[in-house]
């Protein structure tokens, strides 16, 4: 009677020390991080962004439904992720996952994908394997973060039809997903939507070619064209960040003046320069075309500021490829071939800036030199791969340079820089000088600038998109509609647009590495029997001898 109401009293004391943990979960978090690569724990700066928050928030994921098991594992880690915000934020924030197309029928679905792609929701179509062979899947891998009234889109899979396997693609969206959200609750919560220019007026990129550029950029800042020439001050005052595409005429002192205002006041100047003119267009039809220095006059301010765009062409082993009419008379025939002046960029995975993204695909670009100036960080982030070799301008130009076989030994060199990020204080060009013609009165008097940040691009090309020849429509920036591939233009370009326009820094977020430990698919094959049986068996024969175990243990015991 004594050893039973000693077992009663200790399973009450379990079960009430059971309760008692759950009541106090519910008031204390925590949790215990014990994976190598810290996956579950948020970076400090998203701590700071949910803490500070005071309206509440509300989080729609349509990632839901019957998914593959790899989407199962992109839908699992935003919900582990949007719980640990819940945790920390001393907000509410609401949280739903919904498949917003689950038992609809078709029409009624198709007029529900178009109010979602208009809100910045984009479907994905996908071909899954079954019993009667392949079935499209259409599934949502994207959010909404909303806060009072506010409304932003988030795009959970990352570079899904890019170079590289599919479980490198959900890698590398798990990977981005506290940078994602952080930065889409950011902007929902405090309001922000920085402006972007893009200046025209000097033969820039043309709207039709920086359209999906804007497009993409517009989900999350006031995004536009910028004429130096009419701009004033106070227009220059509210802008963030400045891109300058491909310009073909040469500046005037009264434009770079006000380049010069900007980057003095804070703002960020993107440079996306060629140096060379040289256009593959103008290649076809003709036997061969000079590739010539062109006279921007902005030489002397990238040199005062701390770098210099040379008046060269890269030929990169590592290149796109090009439709070529290939055979004779009435045989011809598109055929794609490698074009050595097409090279793909290599984004330097040491920085945050470009990391987890692919290959940048460029045109006839030009290597960057860096200027020692007192003050300024300089960070080399696109590179060419290490087999490149670089041709002096003016040079002659042909199609027929498709058919040569380059000498490997001519092109092992070494990777050369061709985008750099330059960060600090940087020095006035126009500090101490007599106000330029057509500026009417001083935009101020200024020895330094305030800390901003500025990036230089030797190819004027890499936010260009591609256009239909046939009817102007619009490809997706870094889509080759010839070889059917994605690069990482436009990435790089978001990317771009994140880091400098953000205080906080939030792209340090990539930084985090999920790696993932998968099954050995030939030891899968080879022992799937074996692991079978004994994820079967085994359990059982461990009970049964647990029990016999049991059963003499206690005919011992009581028969002493």
């Amino acid at each position: 009677m004594v050893v039973f109401k000693n077992r009663g009293f200790k399973l009450l004391a379990g079960l009430l020390l059971l309760v008692l943990l759950n009541l106090a979960s519910q008031y204390i978090y925590t949790r215990f991080d014990f994976t190598k690569e810290k996956r579950y724990t948020l970076n400090p700066k998203t701590e700071a962004i949910l803490r500070e928050a005071q309206q509440e928030i509300n989080v729609t994921v349509f990632l839901d439904g019957d998914l593959p098991a790899a989407f199962k594992r992109l839908k699992l880690a935003t919900s582990d992720l949007l719980n640990d915000y819940k945790a920390l934020a001393n907000v509410k924030i609401n949280v739903v996952f919904s498949d917003p197309i689950s038992g609809l029928p078709l029409n009624e679905q198709d007029t529900v994908i178009r109010r979602l792609y208009s809100v910045g929701v984009e479907p994905t179509t996908l071909n899954i394997k079954n019993d009667n062979g392949f079935a499209q899947k259409t599934i949502f891998p994207m959010a909404v973060v909303s806060c009072e009234g506010r409304q932003l889109p988030v795009k959970l899979l990352q570079n899904m039809d890019a170079a590289g396997s599919y479980e490198d693609n959900i890698n590398s969206s798990i990977q981005n997903l506290e940078y994602t959200f952080t930065s889409a609750i950011k902007k929902v919560v405090t309001g922000e939507n920085p402006r972007i220019g893009f200046t025209e007026g000097n033969g820039e990129l043309s709207d039709l070619q920086l359209s999906d550029a804007l497009k993409s950029l517009s989900t999350t800042y006031e995004a536009g064209r910028v004429d130096l020439k009419v701009i004033d001050k106070a227009g220059l005052d509210r802008l963030k960040i400045l891109f300058i595409t491909k310009p073909q005429q040469p500046f005037t002192e009264a434009e770079k003046y006000k380049l010069d205002y900007f980057v003095m006041k804070g703002g960020s100047l993107v440079w996306s320069i060629d140096q060379v003119s040289a256009d593959l267009d103008s290649l076809r039809g003709k036997t061969e075309q000079l590739a010539f220095n062109k006279a921007l006059n902005l030489d002397d301010m990238l040199f005062i500021y701390g770098a210099r765009i040379n008046y060269n062409l890269v030929a990169d082993a590592n290149c796109a490829e090009i439709p070529l009419a290939m055979g004779d008379g009435n045989q011809n025939q598109i055929q794609m071939a490698p074009w050595l002046y097409y090279p793909i960029l290599l984004p330097d995975t040491s920085s945050a800036l470009v990391k987890n993204i692919d290959g940048v695909r460029a045109e006839f670009v030009s290597t960057i030199d860096t200027i020692g100036v007192k003050g300024i960080s300089k960070t080399t982030i696109l590179s060419t791969s290490p087999y490149n070799k670089l041709h002096s301008t003016p040079k002659l130009l042909s199609l027929q340079m498709v058919a040569e076989q380059p000498d490997p030994r001519d092109y092992a060199s070494t990777a050369k820089p061709v985008g750099v990020l330059m960060e600090g204080n940087f020095p006035s060009v126009f500090y101490n000088r007599a106000l330029p013609e057509g500026i009417t009165s001083s935009y101020g008097n200024f020895q330094r600038s305030k800390t901003t940040r500025m990036i230089v691009i030797g190819d004027g090309d890499i936010f260009k998109n591609q256009v239909s020849a046939t009817d102007n429509s619009v490809f997706p920036l870094g889509f080759d509609r010839f070889t059917q591939q994605n690069f990482g233009n436009k990435a790089l370009l978001l990317n771009i647009a994140d880091y400098l326009s953000s205080e906080d820094n939030l792209i340090a977020l990539r930084n985090k590495d999920v790696k993932v430990r998968l099954l050995d698919k030939t030891r899968l094959r080879t022992e799937k029997l074996t692991w079978q049986i004994m994820n079967v068996l085994l359990p059982i024969g461990l009970l049964i001898l647990f029990g016999i175990f049991q059963h003499y243990y206690r005919k011992y015991k009581y028969t002493r």
